[in-house]
């Protein structure tokens, strides 16, 4: 007899670890990328909103897109 273990690439609907919440990122507190701050900056014009402050970290800035994407419904 032999264990067998679960390949999940095998699955017909595996579990994704691929999304997860920005607030429990390991480097969510580090400052937002470039690819980032420019997707955001693309974002606030097309929404015809004030830019964010340069400040943001990656979880913030995220967590922005992910609203702006929204409210274009993109």
């Amino acid at each position: 007899m032999t264990d067998t273990i679960a390949n999940p690439k095998l699955e017909d609907h595996p579990g994704s670890n691929t999304e997860k919440d920005p607030q429990d990122w390991v480097s969510g507190d580090d400052p937002m990328t470039g690819a980032q701050a420019s997707y955001l900056t693309t974002l606030c014009e097309e929404a015809q909103v004030d830019p964010p402050a340069q400040g943001l970290s990656k979880a913030e800035a995220s967590e922005m897109i992910d609203s702006l994407k929204a409210k274009l419904g993109h």
